[in-house]
């Protein structure tokens, strides 16, 4: 069989190099190394063999086999430069050059940029706190007490690490943390626009376990609910456009008293709850598209951030970038997962 081998060896190094053309090659490989060819049937007879001749047959085949494979790949990278003829091409030098594919900013970047300069023009300075916070900032400083049932609703996510004074460390699940953190500077008065990431366990078509949040601040001497309103209407005509609706609504939060929810005409369906085919609106159901929570600072909060309550007051909002971003117009995207697919074909619109 050693005889056999080496013949074959032969006649397939002749074959390899006898092949004038990649197809022609592509030929020899399939006669020689494809599922039926001579030698892979050759290598299949070794299991055959006598247990004391195997190792002596098998290295000499194997050998064989790494040797024509070796000449396969030389004889391949020679024809296929010599395939390559520049003798009827014509070059016009003088001709631009064709750009590389660039990317670009991610659209949860394009707004969090938007709303940040939206925001400056109103005296609202951007600043960033810890996405990884203690649960004092998180929750106690911001009226929630430990045990308390209105933390149920934030569906936390906690570090397993040691505790300190100010209780467990969390993902953020929302950037009100910054409120705390910013009085405690003790610089009045604050207009202040905090963007972070936020973490909660929910996933469907307009939430994701990882967001993106900005929380306003504005504490002074007289800040009122018109104060608020004024606020809200403003980002809401310069973000969505003069044509989209906003409006409050009465709710409960323990960081803000009173406490309202904001919500914007919805611009996949355009406020009407329903698609052009007469379907529900996936997206709002109803025409509205709650954005956030809104409302003045509770005056324990402003006591936890060393902030008299007596002589200041101040107004909080905290909004999801991206939800934020679904109500764009002209965007009509209506599931927010979408952003976070990695699809090309998707982002490439953008």
């Amino acid at each position: 069989m050693k005889d056999d081998i080496k013949t074959l060896e032969r006649e397939c190094a002749k074959a390899i190099q006898e092949a004038r053309t990649p197809a022609a090659l592509d030929e020899v490989e399939i006669a020689y190394f494809g599922r039926k060819g001579k030698l892979t049937t050759m290598l299949r007879k070794v299991r055959d063999l006598p247990e004391k001749d195997r190792p002596i047959i098998g290295n000499v085949a194997n050998k064989a086999k790494k040797e024509l494979e070796k000449r396969l790949s030389e004889r391949r990278a020679i024809l296929e430069v010599e395939g390559v003829s520049f003798d009827d091409e014509w070059v016009d030098v003088t001709e631009p050059g064709r750009r590389p594919p660039e990317g670009h900013l991610h659209l949860v970047t394009h707004a969090i940029r938007e709303i940040t300069s939206i925001f400056e023009k109103i005296g609202f300075t951007r600043v960033r706190y810890p996405e990884v916070d203690w649960d004092w900032y998180a929750f106690e400083a911001l009226n929630m007490p430990p045990d308390h049932p209105a933390r149920d609703e934030w569906e936390t996510f906690f570090i397993d690490a040691p505790s300190s004074k100010k209780g467990k460390m969390v993902l953020t699940p929302h950037t009100s943390n910054a409120q705390v953190r910013e009085m405690e500077r003790g610089e009045l008065p604050i207009r202040m626009i905090s963007l972070g990431k936020t973490y909660r366990r929910q996933s469907d078509v307009t939430h994701v376990p990882m967001f993106h949040q900005f929380e306003g601040l504005y504490v002074d001497k007289n800040v009122s609910i018109a104060h608020l309103r004024g606020v809200l209407d403003y980002f809401v005509k310069s973000f969505f456009g003069p044509d989209r609706m906003v409006r409050i609504r009465p709710f409960h939060f323990r960081f803000t008293e009173p406490s309202f929810e904001i919500d914007v005409s919805c611009g996949v369906c355009g406020g009407i709850g329903k698609t052009a085919e007469g379907e529900k609106c996936r997206v709002c159901k109803r025409g509205w598209m709650e954005l956030g929570g809104a409302g003045m600072v509770h005056p324990n909060v402003l006591k936890a951030g060393g902030v008299d309550p007596s002589v200041y007051s101040g107004l909080a909002f905290g909004w999801g970038v991206e939800r934020t971003y679904m109500m764009k117009e002209g965007m009509q995207l209506d599931d927010i997962r979408l952003l976070y697919k990695n699809d090309v074909r998707f982002l490439k619109q953008f």
